[in-house]
């Protein structure tokens, strides 16, 4: 049986439960099954290897942050296929997020809105998940990992909770995601101002080369941004990249914008919304980075990623590598293989 008629199968049952519900049955299933070799079969993209940022990636389409916040599921989702994975959102201390519900799909949209707020057991549980994964222990493949701040952490104290996460994650990742534009962690999003984001990444950048000398080692960080920014914002953003020499940016996160959703159950629920209604959200920040950054600094295009086209865009518009997260709950795992299939054409 195809993985796209599995899915459709398994969809309805699914969409069912709520949200939440649904995704933590779905991810220890998932590692059930890769640890009984259920998925070794599982087809997965041919090879088409990129290499961005000094990383060879076996392709291009990459597990978007969120899905697993806590690293627990790596093995179980690197055997659908993906070029990298990248997990997190981890924070210093343990939290809970917000209270449920906290997820709501919005499935005549192809969305989803979420206010989950970090919700993770801590960076060194985090830290523990990826070093007894297969997949870190015999490098097996490119692994991101996503870093951001207590919810209780003053936001003039927030590079100090970017620094402890850096310090803890840095030997195990291929490269770091510095989280700054999640919408559900109050006032996070004041850290792209242009001098909050100055000093940040100042901070950033020391911490970087001190940590590259002690491990022998350079890991690339990069910086997830928002879709809700103008092109002025864009433009101080793209200048503070290019003066702190980071190393990469992954544009872009959720939208708080309700314009395609107006009216729709669930549309005016807080959070942020992902999946189809971003597209061409994110996609304008993509050609308005690239413009900016030419090919001083790679761009990581996500957003709203629903078929193989759509990953295509995202290159088009400037991107060298594609995230997945929205697409996969309503599209499923063949929907990795179909947008490499896409890039490779």
């Amino acid at each position: 049986m195809s993985d796209k008629l599995l899915y459709a199968l398994t969809r309805p049952l699914l969409f069912s439960l709520d949200p939440e519900t649904a995704h933590n049955l779905t991810l220890p299933a998932l590692r059930r099954a890769e640890s009984l070799g259920l998925l070794r079969h599982h087809a997965r993209p041919a090879p088409d290897p990129r290499t961005v940022m000094g990383i060879t990636f076996p392709n291009p389409v990459g597990l978007a942050a969120g899905l697993d916040k806590d690293g627990a599921y790596i093995d179980g989702l690197a055997a659908l296929g993906f070029g990298f994975i990248e997990v997190g959102t981890v924070t210093p201390r343990a939290q809970p997020g917000n209270p449920r519900p906290r997820m709501f799909r919005l499935p005549q949209a192809h969305g989803i809105i979420n206010r989950m707020g970090f919700n993770n057991g801590g960076v060194d549980a985090f830290v523990a998940n990826v070093q007894a994964s297969r997949f870190y222990q015999e490098k097996l493949g490119v692994l991101g990992l996503n870093i951001g701040k207590n919810a209780d952490t003053p936001i003039e104290r927030a590079a100090d909770d970017y620094l402890i996460c850096l310090r803890k994650v840095y030997p195990y990742a291929s490269y770091v995601t510095v989280n700054i534009s999640s919408p559900n962690t109050k006032n996070l999003r004041q850290l792209q101002g242009a001098s909050e984001l100055d000093a940040l990444l100042a901070q950033l950048k020391s911490e970087q080369a001190r940590l590259a000398d002690q491990h022998a080692r350079y890991v690339p960080i990069t910086l997830k941004i928002a879709p809700d920014i103008d092109a002025d914002q864009v433009r101080n953003i793209a200048d503070a990249l290019l003066r702190h020499k980071i190393d990469g940016v992954i544009a872009t996160n959720t939208t708080l914008s309700r314009d395609a959703v107006q009216n729709m159950r669930h549309g005016s629920e807080t959070g942020g919304l992902s999946g189809a209604p971003v597209f061409e959200l994110s996609n304008t920040v993509i050609r308005g980075l690239k413009k900016e950054l030419g090919n001083e600094i790679p761009i990581i295009g996500v957003g709203g990623i629903m078929r193989g086209a759509d990953a295509r865009a995202k290159i088009d518009a400037g991107a060298s590598l594609v995230q997945l997260y929205s697409g996969l709950i309503y599209a499923g795992p063949a929907l990795v293989r179909e947008c490499a299939a896409a890039l490779k054409a």
